[in-house]
């Protein structure tokens, strides 16, 4: 099996993608993976074992490609609210970006067991940049000392998976990254009048 990156490689990912989306994981095949490729269907053995492996290597290739840009974002702040701020634009704007991404991420991922493993991976490595930038608002003391770190960051990607998934069910008709700020402003000031 080849793994490197080609242009065809990732023409397949990104029509996988899009298949994804449009008829879920388990109703999607590889004769409408490889029509949208435009290969043949033998083609993507060449690339990948099976429809599993197709799906496994798609979240694994926009996980890489995200994260990078999240990290980046993260490190562009120079606060721990700014960083706050930065990674949750950067998520969904991402996710606006692709809309197929939000759809498999938000509807499909979270129901197929044989890749539970992964999505734990994702959602550590979410939670640990969330971590940072909480301990460091603790630090700075703009987050309050009380918190417990473990329940604000589930809160936090609680929240933003929220707001994704209504997005997707909104079919996508309002800009999801204008959310970016309600949702850091709901953290930092609560729900509690004055």
């Amino acid at each position: 099996m080849q793994k490197n990156k080609s242009e065809k490689y990732n023409k397949i990912l990104n029509s996988a993608g899009a298949v994804f989306a449009e008829y879920g994981f388990y109703k999607a095949t590889i004769s409408q993976i490889a029509s949208k490729a435009g290969v043949a269907d033998g083609t993507l053995y060449l690339y990948f074992k099976n429809k599993d492996d197709i799906l496994y290597q798609f979240i694994n290739f926009k996980t890489q490609e995200v994260f990078e840009k999240m990290n980046t974002a993260v490190a562009t702040g120079t606060n721990a609210e700014n960083k706050l701020r930065n990674l949750i634009r950067c998520h969904l704007q991402e996710f606006q970006n692709d809309k197929n991404m939000a759809i498999i991420f938000q509807s499909e991922v979270r129901y197929l067991r044989d890749i539970e493993s992964q999505i734990k991976d994702i959602s550590k490595m979410y939670l640990d940049l969330l971590s940072d930038i909480i301990e460091q608002g603790q630090i700075e003391g703009t987050m309050r000392q009380d918190l417990f770190v473990g329940l604000v960051k589930r809160y936090i990607l609680g929240a933003v998976e929220g707001v994704i998934s209504t997005w997707v069910s909104a079919h996508g008709r309002y800009d999801l990254v204008s959310m970016a700020d309600p949702l850091v402003d709901l953290y930092m000031t609560g729900v509690k009048g004055n």
